[in-house]
């Protein structure tokens, strides 16, 4: 997509989405490169840096950040995510931006979803009021800040509702629709997710004892998804539209021997290994669990 269909279709519907491009930060490329050979991947103010830059070069006057926690994330510590939120609000302010960011949980896979096509599927039911309820509580707590931030409603509650009634009057889905015939998808698939590619196998989970869910290893989950096809190991690897994970259980929830946990797909074979994996992501105690917020701090 062009700048100016960029342009164009975010006047036209509000919405659009754009990878970063040879002309946007050029520089950044380089300099991760560097970064890669120099060990200094891990340094928070050119992570900072890095992830800024596109926001400021991209003319964008808010911004919000989402900044992920945990075993899936790059920062693995709820106070590295504040510190890194921190410095990217602070850049933006100084540059005169309206900036903020919320602190937000990867300890376990967000959603139920893992996998191109299932996630796709999965934002189809959630735009139908059908949604995992961590994912839907972090679109709304993030979609009500934004409306703060637009000046397009009056308070968090206000706009919490007017992003409900989005959900529920079919509005939110439609706008997904404008956005994909936007930018030349087919629509058709929307309407009719039964026209996705299905995986060959379909092979389920089970708990091998009772209890509660204590942890989802959200970084074994997405490796896991990975080797099954649904992403790349190496650079020259083919994705897999239609592998993945779907989980049935989340932390906190109670299981039964022989329930199940959650559903593989795959187009592989000798999965085995991968699949034992998956499963050891899933720590079961006897002693009740409760799963901490979605969204653990707001940064503004």
């Amino acid at each position: 997509m062009s700048r100016d269909q960029f342009v164009k279709q975010v006047n036209d519907i509000g919405l659009a989405i754009l990878g970063q491009t040879s002309a946007l930060v050029p520089a950044d490329k380089k300099l991760y490169a560097l970064r890669d050979v120099t060990g200094t991947v891990e340094s928070l103010p050119l992570i900072a840096g890095s992830i800024m830059s596109k926001k400021l070069a991209s003319g964008a006057q808010t911004i919000l950040l989402d900044v992920k926690f945990g075993q899936g994330a790059f920062m693995k510590t709820l106070e590295d995510a504040k510190e890194l939120a921190r410095t990217m609000v602070a850049i933006g302010k100084n540059l005169g931006r309206d900036t903020r960011a919320i602190i937000t949980d990867m300890e376990q896979p967000l959603g139920l979803a893992i996998g191109n096509i299932l996630e796709v599927e999965e934002a189809i039911a959630t735009l139908h009021g059908h949604g995992p309820e961590d994912f839907v509580e972090l679109c709304l707590s993030a979609g009500s800040i934004m409306l703060m931030q637009a000046k397009a409603a009056s308070s968090l509650e206000d706009a919490r509702a007017k992003l409900t009634k989005t959900l529920n009057d079919g509005s939110a889905f439609l706008k997904l629709k404008q956005m994909i015939a936007g930018q030349g998808g087919d629509v058709t698939y929307l309407d009719q997710p039964e026209k996705f590619a299905k995986a060959k196998y379909e092979i389920p989970l089970l708990a091998d004892k009772g209890g509660y869910i204590r942890t989802i290893n959200a970084l074994a989950v997405g490796e896991g998804a990975m080797k099954l096809g649904a992403g790349r190991a190496k650079k020259d690897d083919v994705i897999d539209f239609s592998a993945g994970i779907v989980l049935n259980k989340k932390v906190g929830h109670y299981v039964k021997k022989g329930d199940l946990l959650a559903t593989a797909y795959t187009n592989k074979t000798e999965t085995e290994e991968v699949l034992s994996d998956i499963k050891a992501a899933f720590v079961i105690q006897k002693e009740p669990v409760k799963a901490g917020p979605i969204v653990y701090d707001t940064i503004q």
